[in-house]
């Protein structure tokens, strides 16, 4: 399997984090790519022989869709040849960009519709025709940057500050000092991030906070699994455990194993 991680154009990144591209070329493999909460919703493109999958939904996709809030771990399934391309976005875009409420696809997706002059049959002809994963990824840029001209006097940039406080803090600051230091009122906060994002901060917070443990974890730095439970927070080990089952469905030690 191949993966790449692309840095977004200066023109969609304040509204796009990563750029996330997966491939393999053998016909025979069968290919099952684990996704956990990240706190980012995405826009996915996929081009295979075979269709793809998400388990546990069974759900098999169309070629481009937008995907909201992952909170319990789901499974890409493909079967052979497949290139895919995600474009992670950060949370505030969802609402305003898309015109859908975002807690309707915590764990779901959406298939875009046409708006904007976007027509989605003829764009997905257009990606699946180019012939570069270069040329793919310039033309969903666009695509995004077209939502971001018409869209952007509806985004809340207080949200977007937010979001980027509790992403610095790796969801350790509290969600009271980043409402002062935003002067904003608390619940006025908590309301407009939870319309925006589909996740209230502290839900937010709290899978920044998992997702840096299992970042930690996965790349094996810690010596003991306390190191891991207070680098990132959380009150003792059974906290820190109980989190990382919710997200991933294992206890830290079985997914470390």
């Amino acid at each position: 399997m191949g993966f790449a991680s692309i840095i977004p154009q200066q023109s969609i990144a304040l509204f796009v984090k990563n750029i996330w591209v997966f491939s393999n070329d053998d016909r025979t493999l069968q290919t099952s790519l684990p996704f956990f909460a990240d706190g980012y919703p995405g826009l996915m493109f996929q081009q295979t022989d075979n269709g793809l999958t998400v388990s546990p939904h069974n759900k098999v996709m169309p070629e481009i869709f937008l995907y909201g809030q992952t909170i319990k771990p789901i499974e890409l399934k493909i079967n052979g040849r497949y290139l895919i391309i995600i474009f992670q976005l950060y949370p505030f875009v969802l609402k305003s960009f898309f015109d859908v409420i975002p807690q309707s696809i915590n764990d779901s997706c959406y298939y875009l519709e046409n708006a904007m002059g976007a027509d989605v049959d003829t764009l997905t002809k257009k990606l699946l025709h180019a012939e570069t994963i270069e040329e793919k990824v310039n033309i969903l840029s666009a695509l995004l940057h077209l939502y971001f001209d018409n869209k952007k006097q509806k985004l809340d940039f207080k949200i977007r500050q937010a979001i980027e406080a509790i992403i610095l803090s790796k969801g350790q600051e509290s969600i009271q000092l980043i409402a002062e230091k935003l002067h904003i009122n608390l619940r006025t906060l908590e309301r407009r991030f939870t319309n925006e994002t589909g996740l209230s901060p502290k839900q937010f917070s709290r899978i920044i906070q998992f997702q840096s443990s299992l970042e930690q974890l996965t790349v094996k730095d810690f010596n003991k699994l306390t190191d891991i439970v207070y680098r990132n927070g959380f009150s003792d080990q059974s906290h820190f455990i109980r989190v990382f089952k919710a997200f991933t469905g294992k206890t830290p030690k079985n997914f470390h194993r």
